[in-house]
């Protein structure tokens, strides 16, 4: 396993998005621990959850829930296993996901995660989205709240653009380590984004990392998978999965970036992890820039 850093933080290059464990068409709870315990296995030390992610409305926190018991059920030591949550979104239970950035309703959400995490203090904690309802200044004068008072540890953002990173950074100072936002091969739109990260030496978590090459879990089992790729012969060539090609290439673009790819089963993030033993050269790149540009 290769290691990347979130401040001063060494986590695994390549970590585990647990939403597939808790959101629509889950797996049963055996599957879902067993999930986690296959990361902490292939040695993924972040797990990136959120309260949102559950499936009924009256389950919030679902995913945190599940990550502590997992973790307190793990037979080996977890006290380097960064678990970042995010806050700021909701779900009602039928389907739709909502958007709160008040600072009243950050500040009660993270309280909420760090007790369902079973910790004193978040290891990351993120805004979820921007509320367009809410000034950005103050939806992250929130988080500057959070972490003065030791409710987190480190702050990010998420869905974010760059104005929005430089004015959060502005007011968090150091204590702003990350960005998650949409980024892979299909969808490269937060280029800026990720170089601004880099600027500022902030760690660039994508979501859906594995677009145009997996379904994500926000696609649900009907969402097309493209076959045939530049990632696919490559994977070929190297005995490989074209979704470890796919990580591998994603590590390429940046030090700055951690794919969290889902999982809901111990074989996936088995063979994610791999990825980060992968070392994609030259050709292969351009081969792959060439495709993605054609």
């Amino acid at each position: 396993m290769q290691y990347r850093t979130i401040a001063h933080h060494t986590v695994s290059a390549v970590g585990l998005g647990a939403m597939p464990l808790s959101i629509e068409h889950r797996p049963d709870e055996t599957r879902a621990i067993a999930t986690i315990h296959a990361a902490l296995d292939a040695g993924v030390t972040l797990i990136d959850t959120a309260d949102s992610y559950h499936w009924h409305a009256d389950e919030t926190g679902h995913n945190e829930l599940l990550i502590a018991r997992a973790l307190a059920r793990y037979g080996g030591d977890t006290s380097h296993v960064l678990v970042a949550t995010k806050g700021g979104r909701g779900r009602p239970g039928d389907g739709s996901w909502t958007i709160t950035g008040t600072p009243a309703h950050l500040k009660q959400a993270a309280e909420a995660s760090a007790k369902r995490l079973g910790v004193d203090a978040i290891g990351l904690y993120q805004l979820h989205k921007p509320d367009p309802t809410v000034p950005w200044a103050e939806s992250v004068g929130a988080l500057r709240e959070l972490l003065d008072t030791g409710t987190i540890r480190a702050a990010g953002i998420s869905n974010v653009t760059t104005d929005q990173i430089r004015q959060a950074h502005q007011i968090l100072g150091h204590g702003l380590v990350s960005v998650q936002n949409q980024y892979s091969p299909a969808v490269r739109d937060s280029e800026p984004e990720l170089r601004l990260s880099e600027q500022l030496g902030l760690a660039f978590l994508p979501w859906s990392p594995l677009g145009g090459i997996s379904r994500s879990s926000l696609d649900g089992p009907s969402g097309a998978t493209s076959i045939g790729t530049a990632f696919h012969r490559i994977a070929a060539e190297r005995g490989a999965s074209p979704q470890q090609i796919a990580l591998a290439w994603l590590l390429a673009r940046s030090p700055a970036l951690i794919p969290v790819p889902g999982a809901s089963r111990p074989a996936s993030i088995t063979d994610s992890a791999r990825a980060a033993e992968l070392t994609l050269d030259t050709q292969e790149l351009a081969d792959l820039e060439d495709a993605l540009s054609g």
